[in-house]
């Protein structure tokens, strides 16, 4: 039997390198959107006791446990059918916002169901553009991570508390010109995850045909972000 001692060296070792490895891909993330860097960060928190953190919570939510225990599946978007609801609907305006982006409607990363981790992982990252659309907060920078930090706030969902803190002390650091903004827009979707009804636990495929409005009346988000600088103008419904 290997001795405790030695478990717990190896155990910080691996925790080292996990460091050192999230450190490069916030550097590689920092330079550009690459969805293959920003879903390694998402993954390298699989497994880890910040991973394990975030599933109590989100099975302490209502309807959480529920929805982990079902595995209710993760979203995969039929985009031409979502673009033929109804204007202002949910299902129109997410389509076109992927389709303003010019997205495969496939570009998630497929992932083994089998843990609760992983469940949560691919609810998380598939449905984060939703978060957009309802929320109103862009998709560039600032408003990035405005909206991560919702469900950062929610949840504690790890990459998410990660980029957030990042983002921020980054923009304070090396544009500090421009960290009032990012102060801002963290600070606004922190309000609205405090605020709102959890957003990562919604059944948004019962109800692409309701109106954005409506979706966001239930949820209790009174203060979304589309009028902001860092809001969702170009691209919404």
């Amino acid at each position: 039997m290997e001795p405790i001692h030695s478990r717990a060296v190896t155990g910080k070792f691996e925790d080292g390198l996990r460091s050192i490895r999230r450190l490069g891909l916030l550097v590689a993330i920092s330079r550009g959107k690459d969805f293959n860097n920003i879903s390694d960060l998402i993954d390298s928190f699989l497994g880890t006791p910040q991973m394990e953190e975030s599933l109590r919570r989100f099975r302490e939510l209502p309807g959480g446990r529920q929805m982990l225990e079902e595995r209710y599946p993760p979203l995969n978007p039929d985009i031409p059918r979502l673009a033929a609801c109804p204007p202002g609907s949910l299902g129109h305006s997410y389509a076109r916002l992927i389709q303003t982006l010019n997205y495969d409607a496939s570009f998630f990363r497929e992932r083994d169901l089998s843990s609760d981790g992983h469940w949560l992982t691919q609810r998380i990252a598939t449905t984060h553009d939703i978060h957009h659309v309802v929320s109103g907060f862009g998709t560039r920078p600032v408003g990035e991570n405005g909206v991560l930090a919702i469900t950062a706030t929610q949840i504690g969902f790890p990459a998410y508390v990660l980029l957030v803190s990042a983002s921020g002390y980054g923009r304070f650091r090396f544009r500090p010109q421009e960290s009032a903004d990012m102060a801002r827009a963290i600070a606004h979707g922190t309000s609205i995850g405090f605020s709102a009804a959890p957003l990562c636990t919604a059944r948004w495929e019962e109800g692409w045909d309701l109106p954005v409005e409506e979706w966001r009346r239930r949820l209790g988000i009174l203060q979304p972000a589309n009028d902001e600088t860092y809001g969702l103008k170009l691209t919404e419904a």
